[in-house]
């Protein structure tokens, strides 16, 4: 696709500028049911990241990444289970601590501590 370097140059500075989705995804073991639960402000890129580092054996999170290994790829899932509201008509909104509350309630929700999750208090 050759554009012109003024389009070019355009768009990407239009998606430098624009906001990723913030959220809050599950990664789910569907053999075991254990799940690991985690949040980002760029939500999609961080659930990439995790599937690239896993199958690269380089997850920080050491018991999903022997699970991935010992029951394969194919058994694993990963959805977005909620996404932070944006509110740009208020100034003092804080998606970072949006997050960290959306977060935590998932994590509870999801119970994705001790026996049956991947997630460390």
């Amino acid at each position: 696709m050759n554009l012109p370097p003024e389009t070019k140059r355009a768009l990407t500075r239009q998606y430098k500028e624009s906001v990723r989705p913030a959220g809050v995804f599950a990664v789910r073991n569907q053999l075991s049911g254990r799940v690991y639960v985690s949040g980002s402000l760029d939500v999609e890129g961080a659930m990439n990241r995790a599937r690239f580092e896993l199958n690269l054996r380089s997850h920080r999170n050491k018991a999903l990444q022997q699970d991935w290994l010992a029951d394969g790829a194919a058994q694993f899932s990963f959805e977005v289970v909620d996404r932070v509201k944006e509110r740009q008509d208020d100034p003092a909104f804080d998606r970072a601590g949006e997050l960290k509350k959306l977060l935590a309630l998932w994590q509870e929700e999801l119970q994705c501590f001790g026996e049956r999750g991947y997630n460390t208090p």
